[in-house]
C-alpha cells in the first residue's frame, strides 16, 4: 500500500468520525428511534360476577421522549381492534402517558386486550386479562364484549398551582362533601352528521365553592373516574371540553351522560345521538305527562319539538330561537311512556341541526309558507309571531318586537333552511354552527331530561 493511500483512508476516517460527532453523516444514516417503555397492564376489575351488561376498564402506561406524537390502537383476544388514535406528549424529556379503554360487557366473557404502537416506533405493550360471569338474566350470548371508550392522560404533569384532591370520605375514594351542585353536558359534533361520527362532550358545573377545585367524574357504565383541575376564578360556571368520542356502527352506543363522585351521586343531563345506532326497540325514553298533539299547523307537537332543538344547541352557540315545520311528522304523543319508535313517528329522518343568521326582515319572508300544505314554521318559546295574507307582523322575541335590521341566530334543519319543507329557501343567510346532533336525538334527550313533559299551549303563531 503506497504512502498516498494510506494518507487518504487516515483523511476519510477523520472526515466521518468528525461527521459523526456533529450529526451531519447523512449517507444511510438514520436517528436513533425514540424510546419507548410500557408499564404494567391492568384490567378493573379483574375478574367479576353479578349482572350484565357491565363495564371493564383496561389501562396501562408508556414512558416516552418528549415532544413527540403517540399513534396506537387497542387490539383484543378476539381479533377486534380500535380505531386508531394519536396523542400528542408535549414538553421535553421523559413522559409517562396512561392509556385506557373501557369494554361494554353484555354475557359471560373472557378475554385480554394490548395496546399496539405504530408511532414513534412499533411495538405492542403486554396483555390485559379479564373475566367477566353474568348472573340473572342479562346474560348474551355471541360477541358480548366491545370497546366503546378509549382515552390517553399525561400522568405526573401537575402545573404549579394546581388544586389540591378534595376531602374523601370514610371508604377513601368519594369526597366527603359535594362540590357540584349541577353537571351539565353538551354535544358538539365535529365530523359530519352521518357514521362514523366524531364529537366532543362540554361539561359545565355549578355550584362550586370558591377557589381552586377537583372534581372526579366518569361517563356513566364505565368504571374509571377522571380529573378535573378548577381554577380558583372559576367563576359561577365551569365549562371545559370533557371527552372526544368516536362512534361508529360498531359502537352500538346511543346515549351519553357523566355522574360526579361525590356523596350524593350526582348525575347530569342525558344526550341522544342515533345516527350510528338506532335505540333498542320498545325501550322508554320518558313520560308524557298529557296528550301533546299534532295539528294542521304543527301546534303542541311541533312547539315541543321546536324547544328540543334549541335546547340541543343553545349553550355552545348562542343560538336564540328554533324554527321546525310538521313535515314528516305523522303523529301526536299519548299520555304516559314515551318510547324510542314513538320519536320516529315524528322525526323519522334524523335531519341534523344547524344554526344559521338572519335579518329580521329576512326573517319576515322566511316565515310565509310556499305551500299550502307546510302549516306554518313553529318557533321555540321566545319566538312569537302573527301571519296574515301571506304577511308576517308582530314578530316577537322574548316579548320585544324584532326589528328589520336585527340580526338572530335560529337553530334549524339544513331540509327547511334548503326550502324543502313547504318554505322559502334561506337564501344571504350564513351558518355560523354546524355542531347539533339529530333531531330526532335532540328530542330524545329534551324528553328524558323534562319528564315528565307537558304540552305546550300551541299558541307561539297567530293565524288570520
Amino acid at each position: 500500500m503506497g504512502l498516498s493511500t494510506k494518507i487518504g483512508r487516515r483523511i476519510a476516517v477523520l472526515v466521518a468520525a468528525v461527521a459523526l460527532a456533529s450529526g451531519t453523516l447523512a449517507s444511510g444514516a438514520q436517528a436513533a428511534p425514540t424510546p419507548v417503555a410500557f408499564g404494567t397492564v391492568s384490567a378493573s376489575p379483574k375478574a367479576q360476577s353479578g349482572d350484565c351488561p357491565t363495564a371493564v376498564t383496561l389501562s396501562t402506561t408508556v414512558k416516552v421522549k418528549a415532544p413527540v406524537t403517540l399513534k396506537y390502537a387497542w387490539t383484543f383476544s378476539d381479533g377486534d381492534r380500535s380505531r386508531a388514535r394519536t396523542y400528542k406528549v408535549g414538553g421535553k424529556g421523559l413522559k409517562t402517558v396512561r392509556l385506557s379503554t373501557s369494554l361494554k360487557v353484555t354475557g359471560d366473557a373472557r378475554g385480554w386486550g394490548a395496546v399496539r404502537l405504530a408511532g414513534p416506533v412499533r411495538k405492542t405493550s403486554g396483555k390485559a386479562a379479564f373475566s367477566v360471569t353474568c348472573t340473572g338474566d342479562g346474560t348474551g350470548t355471541g360477541d358480548t364484549w366491545d370497546s366503546v371508550t378509549t382515552s390517553a392522560v399525561g400522568v405526573g404533569d401537575t402545573p404549579a398551582g394546581s388544586p389540591t384532591p378534595a376531602p374523601t370520605g370514610q371508604d377513601g375514594e368519594t369526597p366527603a362533601q359535594n362540590l357540584v351542585g349541577k353537571a351539565t353536558i353538551a354535544f358538539e359534533r365535529t365530523t359530519a352528521s352521518k357514521c362514523p361520527v366524531t364529537f366532543k362532550i362540554h361539561g359545565s358545573f355549578e355550584g362550586l365553592p370558591a377557589g381552586a377545585q377537583t372534581v372526579q367524574y366518569r361517563v356513566v357504565g364505565t368504571q374509571e373516574w377522571k380529573t378535573v383541575n378548577v381554577p380558583a376564578d372559576h367563576g359561577t360556571v365551569f365549562t371545559t371540553v370533557l371527552e372526544t368520542f368516536e362512534w361508529g356502527w360498531e359502537t352500538e352506543e346511543s346515549s351519553i351522560r357523566i355522574e360526579v363522585n361525590q356523596p350524593d351521586g350526582l348525575r347530569s343531563n342525558v344526550i341522544h345521538y342515533f345516527k350510528c345506532h338506532p335505540p333498542v326497540g320498545g325501550a322508554q325514553v320518558g313520560v308524557a305527562a298529557e296528550d301533546i298533539a299534532l295539528t294542521g299547523n304543527g301546534g303542541p307537537l311541533a312547539e315541543l319539538v321546536a324547544d328540543a332543538m334549541l335546547e340541543a344547541v343553545q349553550s355552545l352557540s348562542g343560538a336564540q330561537a328554533a324554527l321546525v315545520s310538521k313535515y314528516g311528522m305523522r303523529k301526536g304523543l299519548q299520555a304516559g311512556p314515551i318510547k324510542y319508535e314513538d320519536l320516529y313517528g315524528i322525526q323519522p329522518a334524523g335531519f341534523a341541526v344547524d344554526v344559521r343568521t338572519v335579518t329580521g326582515a329576512q326573517l319576515k319572508k322566511f316565515l310565509v309558507p310556499t305551500s299550502p300544505n307546510a302549516g306554518v314554521a313553529t318557533p321555540s318559546a321566545a319566538l312569537r309571531y302573527t301571519l296574515k295574507d301571506g304577511v308576517v307582523t308582530g314578530l316577537t322575541l322574548n316579548g320585544t318586537p324584532v326589528s328589520d335590521t336585527q340580526v338572530l341566530k335560529i337553530a334549524i334543519n339544513y331540509q327547511m333552511s334548503g326550502g324543502w319543507q313547504g318554505f322559502p329557501q334561506w337564501q344571504g343567510t350564513s351558518g355560523v354552527y354546524y355542531g347539533g346532533p339529530d333531531d330526532t336525538g335532540a328530542l330524545a334527550s329534551y324528553i328524558a331530561n323534562h319528564s315528565p313533559v307537558q304540552a305546550p299551549a300551541g299558541d307561539r303563531v297567530t293565524v288570520q
